[in-house]
């Protein structure tokens, strides 16, 4: 029986993570599969996680996670194999992905055999300026899109809300346009009620530009940092980037990890685990459009977080 995919698609920071866990944990006896492109992103509750083998995380509602190394029909091929098959698959996109180029490889006749594109799901931060959806990558993700799911709407007033609603229904007015607070999308909209029926195969869209727009600059150390000097720092930082992320301990709570966000020119700060032995104690990924920042400017910058002596 064919195992029907759910594509997740919204720029950097939207909240497809969020999305994606939900679903895992709310599977509700659906087998689910998750491909996603960041796999430590994924923070499926701990009694969920029965344990790991090859790149996948078991989960002991039936479902599971591997991260997209490689060429994804070969990942995909590799889920189909496994036993017991899903039931369904979600497919998370990069945040600087089109799904355009996605659909098109997953049009595949071999792969649309066994495993038929059903809906295309667009996460949208719900703080976006309406003036933003001119953006071209955007602009692809949301012309995609089956689905748009509005994210953290507690940050947004109801009148900027109801101007992006309006936005979004004049780019794409085919797309059911639901809210999704804490990335609660209604399973109803995303997989099918009918396991027997195959969705028809659908038009990709003008292929995207090729050239890479964004990239990604790491930093780590092997100190803990201070954290009000990393809060200056990222504030100096924050102005020339579309997304960070990381994990590090802070002098003022050793043994500690904290969990760093930045998405929507919003930074958030979240507790983490025990640190593991043998790993740098910070670890911070920077994503930007490429020649807007530096590594000379990142070092010189997150360098001064850490204490000297």
């Amino acid at each position: 029986m064919p195992v029907p995919i759910l594509l997740v698609a919204g720029f950097l920071g939207a909240g497809k993570t969020t999305v994606v866990n939900h679903l895992l944990a709310h599977a509700q006896g659906r087998r689910i599969a998750a491909v996603v492109n960041d796999f430590g992103a994924i923070n499926i509750d701990a009694e969920l996680i029965t344990g790991a083998s090859d790149g996948v995380v078991s989960l002991s509602n039936g479902c599971v996670c591997c991260s997209l190394q490689g060429d994804l029909l070969r990942t995909l091929a590799a889920l189909l194999r496994r036993d017991p098959r899903p039931e369904f698959i979600v497919i998370e996109t990069s945040g600087v992905a089109d799904p355009s180029d996605i659909v098109r490889n997953l049009m595949d006749p071999v792969i649309w055999r066994e495993a038929p594109l059903e809906t295309v799901l667009c996460v949208v931060d719900a703080t976006t300026p309406v003036a933003r959806l001119n953006d071209a990558l955007l602009r692809s993700q949301l012309r995609a899109a089956d689905v748009v799911a509005l994210t953290k709407l507690d940050l947004v007033d109801a009148e900027g809300c109801a101007l992006l609603r309006d936005a979004v229904r004049a780019l794409r007015p085919a797309a059911v346009l639901v809210d999704a607070p804490h990335g609660e999308v209604p399973t109803a909209l995303l997989f099918p009620a009918d396991a027997d029926r195959v969705p028809a195969p659908r038009e990709p869209g003008p292929r995207g530009p090729v050239a890479d727009r964004f990239e990604t600059l790491s930093w780590t150390s092997e100190r803990p940092v201070s954290l009000p000097r990393l809060q200056q720092a990222i504030g100096r930082l924050a102005p020339k980037l579309a997304r960070a992320k990381g994990l590090f301990e802070t002098l003022e709570q050793p043994g500690r990890s904290m969990v760093f966000q930045l998405a929507g020119g919003r930074a958030t700060l979240a507790p983490g685990g025990a640190l593991a032995a043998g790993v740098p104690r910070a670890r911070i990924v920077f994503i930007a459009e490429i020649g807007v920042l530096s590594r000379a400017e990142i070092d010189s910058t997150m360098e001064g977080c850490i204490e000297a002596g």
